[in-house]
């Protein structure tokens, strides 16, 4: 078990397109073409679940019409292309896609976007365009496994957009419109083909993780088959198709206590209230076992949300050793379950 992984994890790449998708510049040249091995770069990366956008000094329409036409506008959220600065441009993409600046990669041509970008936002990794074709070569765009999930990403965050328009028109209260999506949300026991993407999400997810630990495939599995351990997914859909698998919980089952590890939920349902719905499972079933309910916290710079999420769902702290936080839960007052979403718990802790 780590804090961090050694070679950072790049989630989202975003491309320059002038002299770096292609050769030439778009509103100089009649026809531009595309550079050696790039639609093989991009679709790789897509295959492994890494998201990817256009930040791109260009007009706008000219640019998506180029994209569609040598077959590549499908493989870009969100793109920016337009005259602001490119950090700028880096910045939007990460705000519509919710994740960290530290995810991110940057592939421009010019030495001086490179260095705009750098200054501006220097956690995102700058790439020379000389050296795009062999990306998928590198550590930070090799994922250790390739799930279900990383292969379906890109469309799940196109599902995530559509979503995000209609509740940008709708005009009632937040909870009539998380009725209308039609949710279920399923609580289950860690299986083995879990595995893979339970070690992935410990290492993607940083925001909303209480601990900010990664665990490997094997100390994963080992927890499964513990008896003094229990290991769970969380599972999301609704109408407009699955979110995946989007939440761990890592418990040590004690006598007369049981202690949350680890809990994580994915940036993408932060908006969902699935957290807290999470939590009143736990404190149910530590309930039903007759045991105290602990939990650790340990600040990662970006996790604090997860701190007062634990504070809403009525833990408080009794201890403090350095910077880990032990929290308890008081279990004599547990809500009901939400009425806008299916709670679906499957399996039995052992």
């Amino acid at each position: 078990m780590t804090e961090e992984t050694a070679v950072r994890t790049v989630k989202v790449v975003v491309w320059d397109l002038d002299n770096t998708v292609w050769d030439g510049v778009l509103l100089e040249d009649e026809r531009v073409t595309l550079r050696p091995g790039i639609v093989e770069v991009v679709a790789e990366l897509d295959r492994r679940g890494i998201l990817q956008s256009v930040a791109s000094r260009n007009d706008h329409d000219t640019a998506v019409a180029a994209l569609r036409e040598h077959g590549l506008l499908d493989y870009f959220l969100y793109p920016q292309i337009n005259w602001n600065a490119k950090s700028s441009s880096v910045r939007a993409i990460a705000t519509a896609l919710n994740l960290g600046l530290d995810s991110f990669a940057f592939v421009d041509d010019d030495a001086f976007e490179r260095d705009e970008v750098g200054y501006e936002v220097p956690e995102v990794l700058r790439i020379d365009a000389a050296e795009a074709a062999s990306l998928a070569e590198r550590p930070e765009f090799t994922p250790r496994f390739i799930t279900d999930d990383s292969a379906h990403r890109r469309a799940m965050y196109r599902a995530d957009e559509e979503r995000a328009r209609i509740e940008q028109e709708f005009t009632g209260p937040q909870d009539e419109f998380l009725a209308t999506l039609g949710m279920t949300f399923t609580i289950a026991p860690a299986g083995e083909d879990d595995l893979k993407r339970a070690e992935e999400l410990t290492v993607r997810t940083n925001q909303l993780n209480t601990t900010g630990y990664t665990y490997s495939y094997e100390e994963l599995d080992g927890y499964r088959t513990s008896p003094d351990h229990l290991l769970l997914v969380a599972r999301l859909t609704d109408r407009h198709g699955p979110y995946g698998t989007i939440g761990l919980v890592l418990i040590e089952r004690g006598a007369d206590a049981w202690l949350i590890r680890l809990l994580l939920m994915s940036c993408r349902v932060m908006s969902r209230g699935v957290g807290g719905v999470l939590i009143t499972h736990l404190r149910r079933l530590a309930r039903e076992a007759g045991v105290r309910l602990l939990a650790e916290f340990l600040p990662n710079g970006r996790n604090r949300m997860m701190l007062v999420t634990y504070r809403f769902a009525g833990f408080s702290e009794i201890s403090r050793e350095g910077e880990l936080v032990r929290l308890e839960n008081d279990l004599s007052d547990i809500p009901p379950l939400p009425g806008h979403l299916v709670v679906d718990v499957r399996g039995e802790p052992r």
